[in-house]
């Protein structure tokens, strides 16, 4: 898709595609109200959008005025933000799993006019700190609000979404230019959103996306991805709070033509995925890890032919991706041999998916390699991508040839990456999309990058934005990797790296992978930072615990935080002592403690991006981890 002057900003993204790309009569999104998938197209959308644009300009909202949302997916979502970013307003996402008090530090800290509220539960949490949020005018809700005005005695104003757009419909004729002159003033330089990261350590920070930021990395991202089309309809339900959802979702889907379909919940998803029918889902490991699971457990657990059919099936899978990712003809015997394969097993696990994936795009985390395999056997594409929130995101994204299992993909077109030594802060390589050689390797180091995705900073953060971008321009992502078959390839987080008492660097997260590969095994948490041997906490994979045990869920609900039980400690540590033959001895776990529970969000154990809090975790449970190096260990 070619740059052009028309696209150089967010709102100006639904104005091109209904001038160049399809009808305005056409469908742009679609959600389920009961049992009925709602069409909604350009129309109607842009109707919404231009009558909550006349309320924010009528209520004195101006150019750079923040504006929150706190809110699930939907076309809710949508009409809010175009509404404001036509206007110059600055959309302020918040996660909806965020507590009360970091809510009210975000709105605090970006100083935000207005909040839109979705569901009642979320209301009930902006009512408890909206007095003591001073710049907040006006609180909106998504559903009726009648209820709540007698309750309330709100500084701030309070109104209905619906009843909004009623009032902004009335006053659209006599705003329509203000409207026209807003959008017009916007320049791509602009801000156009803030999005905060909380990371594993400190307090949230703003990362101050433009709207070039953002466009930009659209357009790049769909170079490197050139079979998106404006036929295409993407499933979403990744957070549109986080900018990996918001840009390859939302902005593709506006960049080119594509139909959005808004799933009701992650609980609902596998129902939506077969009522939609998608073409392109983005997703997280954790994810496609179920789905392999899944698929591993229907395939083999009724043993018998049906077991060796499936298996068979995957072995025939293998033989044919290896032979067609090395660029050889499969030959007519493995040709036939997967079209049975396909016939027997694959086109069923895909159905599931609704039958019309071209591919998922995963992002978020590292993809352990087994799992990214696994779909390559089966025919389905899924593609690694890479980056940050302060890098818009993208940075490396697969290309749909040539795939390296394990890597993140080509450097994108028009930035900068470079691999630094973390001691010594050589530059041992600096590579871009034109510098592409599949036989490149380099050193490992901090992955570092400059060019058109670089934030524009931290809001009200001088310190933190200097120590993260340097005097050169290099934004320091904290992440680890080398380039890997000319692929960008991660090795972990700079901050979660552990040094032995032999000086040894431990990386976490491939070593943690390697472990993920047991089907016992749901979660892995890596300890051994200063100590002479890892450790982990291991949290199993709760529905083969029950079924191998027998358990209740008044089991998983008893106060210790971990499981102190033999057998299941002997269960797993099988799986553990085979899987550690995978590894250098350094790395492999000698001693464990089984976590009853996943950690989570609501006490504060993990990033609303799913990562664990390693400083927080490793102080509330000092005393289990003092007591794992106290104990001889059973795995190595």
């Amino acid at each position: 898709m070619n740059p052009t002057p028309e696209r150089g900003t967010v709102p100006s993204l639904i104005r091109y595609l209904v001038k160049h790309i399809h009808p305005d009569t056409q469908t742009f999104m679609s959600h389920k109200v009961d049992e009925t998938w709602i069409n909604i197209s350009y129309r109607e959308a842009l109707e919404k959008i231009d009558a909550i644009s006349v309320w924010f300009l009528s209520i004195g909202i101006k150019k750079g005025d923040r504006l929150a949302l706190l809110m699930e997916n939907g076309p809710d979502y949508i009409y809010y933000d175009q509404a404001l970013q036509q206007i110059g307003g600055v959309n302020t996402s918040i996660y909806p799993t965020l507590s009360e008090n970091e809510i009210e530090y975000i709105l605090n800290d970006s100083g935000a006019k207005t909040i839109l509220v979705g569901n009642p539960f979320l209301f009930r949490k902006v009512i408890k700190i909206a007095d003591n949020c001073p710049e907040l005018i006006r609180i909106i809700a998504c559903d009726k609000v009648d209820r709540h005005k007698e309750k309330s005695k709100l500084k701030a104003g309070l109104i209905g979404l619906g009843a909004l757009i009623e009032e902004g419909r009335r006053l659209i004729p006599a705003y329509r230019q203000a409207i026209n002159i807003a959008r017009e003033a916007i320049i791509p330089s602009d801000l156009s959103c803030l999005i905060y990261t909380s990371g594993t350590t400190g307090i949230p920070k703003g990362v101050m996306l433009t709207h070039h930021n953002l466009v930009e990395n659209v357009r790049v991202s769909l170079i490197q991805i050139p079979i998106i089309e404006k036929t295409d309809t993407f499933l979403s339900f990744l957070p549109l709070s986080h900018v990996f959802e918001r840009t390859a979702t939302y902005h593709v889907c506006l960049y080119s033509g594509a139909k959005i379909a808004f799933a009701q919940s992650l609980e609902l998803l596998a129902k939506n995925m077969g009522e939609v029918r998608p073409n392109v889902m983005n997703c997280v490991p954790r994810l496609l890890e179920r789905i392999h699971d899944r698929a591993m457990k229907n395939g083999t657990s009724a043993g018998g032919v049906k077991s060796k059919i499936f298996l068979w099936a995957l072995e025939v899978g293998k033989d044919y991706r290896i032979a067609n990712e090395d660029d050889k003809k499969s030959g007519l015997i493995l040709n036939a041999k997967h079209a049975l394969a396909e016939k027997l097993v694959f086109s069923k696990i895909k159905e599931r998916t609704g039958g019309n994936l071209k591919i998922m795009l995963s992002g978020g985390g590292a993809l352990p390699k087994n799992i990214g395999e696994f779909f390559g056997d089966l025919g389905i594409k899924v593609l690694e991508g890479f980056g940050l929130t302060e890098t818009s995101p993208v940075m490396a994204v697969t290309e749909v040839h040539r795939q390296i299992y394990g890597t993140v993909g080509r450097i994108v077109p028009g930035i900068e990456v470079a691999i630094q030594n973390i001691d010594t802060k050589e530059i041992y390589t600096v590579q871009t999309h034109e510098s592409f050689k599949e036989s490149f390797q380099s050193e490992e180091g901090e992955i570092i990058t400059r060019g058109h995705g670089v934030m524009k900073g931290y809001l009200n953060k001088p310190e933190e934005t200097a120590a993260t971008i340097d005097k050169d321009g290099w934004l320091h992502t904290g992440d680890i990797g080398r380039f890997f078959k000319g692929n960008l390839q991660i090795t972990d987080r700079l901050k979660n790296m552990l040094v032995n008492a032999y000086g040894k660097n431990i990386y976490p997260n491939p070593v943690e992978n390697t472990y993920l590969k047991s089907p016992k095994i749901e979660g892995v948490f890596l300890l051994g930072d200063k100590q002479e041997y890892i450790t982990a906490f291991i949290i199993p994979a709760k529905d083969a615990l029950q079924e191998q045990f027998g358990l209740t869920e008044a089991f998983f609900e008893e106060a210790d935080p971990f499981i102190d039980n033999k057998e299941i400690k002997d269960w797993l540590n099988a799986d553990i002592r085979k899987l550690s033959n995978e590894l250098a001895k350094f790395e492999r776990i000698k001693n464990f403690k089984i976590k009853r529970k996943p950690f989570s969000m609501e006490d504060g154990e993990i990033t609303p991006t799913m990562k664990p809090k390693r400083k927080i975790i490793e102080k509330k449970y000092a005393d289990a981890i003092e007591e794992l190096y106290a104990g001889s260990g059973e795995a190595d």
